[in-house]
């Protein structure tokens, strides 16, 4: 998709930043993927192929909590591999210094397979799918921390600092292109109602972009297995958050087969209690916020995006605000 923020490269530049990396067989460079903030391009060389992944510059319009993602999205890439059975590419090289280009990039492993939004798959196997991407949720869940917030914008020490902070910036990111959020500073003042609910949460690993674009499918034995790209959107906070991808506008309650599936194998226990679908509706909002702004930064009023996300941000609130100023 059309993005402002996309650092692009032609092949034969591309072909020659990985010999200076040391991959000099490199004989092919496409683009790759539906991703609308970094480049991402499909390289092949004689032996392998690899995925090149590119930062937008620094005077490239992006909000507070994208800027040095991609430093943020090598981080998650080490702690999912280290600390979970989930599935992610092994990362080649990485240069954040700016001395080989003027932003920062990454090259990993290409993992062959299809994206879960564009794969072909019997009900049976949407179903297996489906569960396993559960349980890969329930391992991201069980990574603690004993601080809060996105690696690249500061740590706090509690939930209430972190999503306080996390919408406080957003509504900057607002200012900054001279428009106003009301429906954020909504979403402000509901966080200052429940700020005892928040207070006392610990930290996991919460993922926040839980997309079938993000998961990709492969067949082993006659079994679906999933593995996991593009964890740069992750943070320290609130477990509930991650279910917003899953339910999106719709209440949590909706959803009792997949929550089901959760507490069958997770250590964060969930419920339909007032205080989780109160944290869950704070998700749907904040998301809501997020798309929102982005809007500004990266589309024109004329690019698909920018109505996608108008459309999408109407059904978050309204989910969202019917929870939380009951």
């Amino acid at each position: 998709m059309i993005s402002r923020t996309k650092f692009e490269m032609d092949e034969t530049s591309i072909l020659r930043l990985f010999a200076d990396v040391g991959i000099s067989d490199a004989t092919q460079a496409k683009p790759l993927g539906d991703g609308e903030f970094n480049a991402v391009y499909l390289v092949t060389t004689q032996q392998a192929r690899y995925v090149l992944k590119i930062a937008p510059l620094d005077s490239a319009p992006v909000m507070t909590y994208e800027r040095n993602m991609m430093q943020s999205e090598v981080f998650w890439y080490d702690i999912m591999r280290n600390k979970t059975t989930i599935r992610v590419p092994n990362v080649v090289c990485s240069d954040f210094s700016r001395t080989l280009l003027p932003v920062p990039f990454f090259i990993m492993e290409y993992l062959p397979g299809e994206p879960l939004n564009q794969a072909t798959l019997t009900p049976d196997e949407r179903k297996a799918a489906d569960a396993q991407l559960i349980a890969m949720a329930a391992q991201l869940h069980a990574i603690s921390n004993s601080t809060f917030g996105y690696p690249q914008c500061g740590q706090y020490d509690t939930w209430y600092d972190a999503i306080h902070a996390f919408v406080d910036q957003a509504l900057s990111d607002c200012a900054r292109k001279k428009r106003r959020s009301r429906r954020g500073e909504r979403l402000l003042r509901s966080i200052e109602r429940y700020r005892d609910l928040l207070l006392y949460l610990s930290a996991s690993m919460v993922n926040f972009d839980i997309w079938p674009a993000n998961i990709i499918v492969t067949r082993e034995n006659d079994a679906t297995q999933l593995s996991w790209i593009d964890p740069e959107r992750s943070f320290w906070g609130d477990y509930m958050l991650d279910f917003v991808c899953f339910a999106f506008h719709r209440p949590l309650r909706e959803k009792e087969e997949l929550l089901a599936a959760y507490r069958a194998v997770a250590v964060c226990p969930i419920s339909f209690t007032r205080e989780q679908e109160i944290r869950f509706a704070i998700g749907q909002a904040y998301l809501a916020l997020i798309m929102e702004t982005e809007k500004y930064y990266r589309y024109s009023l004329f690019n698909f995006g920018w109505w996608r996300n108008v459309f999408a941000c109407r059904f978050l609130y309204r989910a969202a605000f019917d929870v939380l100023e009951q």
